[in-house]
């Protein structure tokens, strides 16, 4: 009995560790996916924080937000093929929001540079689960996540993460009164 008893929690502990295991390596591959969508946001608004009658050059975005030019280049492609920037080539070029910081959602940038997600589904873990699965019995946990986030990015503007910005900005400024 307690043999059968300690291969049972073996079995758990292995379906446990698989699942932790899994979960580490998603949460691994999310990161390095979403550096492009966390520098796509800051060059977007970089450009709403500095918008005005002129463009930006790209050198100074990645200066000012200290993202190598090179990748830089890649994600701003990503952005100009999704309408969201407009650019100039030449030695007076740049790059300036394809429309108004306020209507420019985050979610409108995630799905540019990460593309739509299978199903609307941006939090769960990726892979097919099948029945007996452990994780499978998680899917509307997941579902649901994935509702909120959503809910979150398309609601919040490159205009609210601005004034955001320029909220703090003006709280950290010392005030001198006579």
């Amino acid at each position: 009995v307690v043999a059968v008893a300690g291969a049972v929690a073996i079995g758990e502990w292995a379906e446990a560790a698989s699942v932790v295991f899994l979960f580490a390596v998603s949460q691994w591959l999310e990161a390095r996916t979403l550096q492009r969508a966390r520098h796509a946001i800051r060059a977007l608004l970089d450009l709403a924080l500095h918008q005005g009658e002129t463009l930006s050059p790209i050198q100074d975005i990645a200066a000012r937000q200290r993202i190598p030019q090179r990748y830089l280049e890649q994600v701003l492609l990503q952005l100009k093929r999704s309408g969201l920037l407009q650019s100039k080539r030449g030695s007076a070029g740049g790059y300036r929001l394809g429309r108004s910081p306020d209507r420019i959602t985050v979610g409108d940038v995630l799905r540019a540079v990460e593309g739509a997600p299978e199903g609307g589904d941006v939090v769960r873990p990726r892979g097919r689960a099948t029945a007996g699965d452990p994780a499978a019995e998680l899917g509307d946990l997941w579902r649901e996540v994935a509702d909120a986030v959503a809910a979150v990015v398309d609601r919040v503007t490159l205009e609210d993460l601005r004034r955001r910005v320029e909220d703090r900005r003006s709280a950290t400024r010392p005030m001198y009164h006579i």
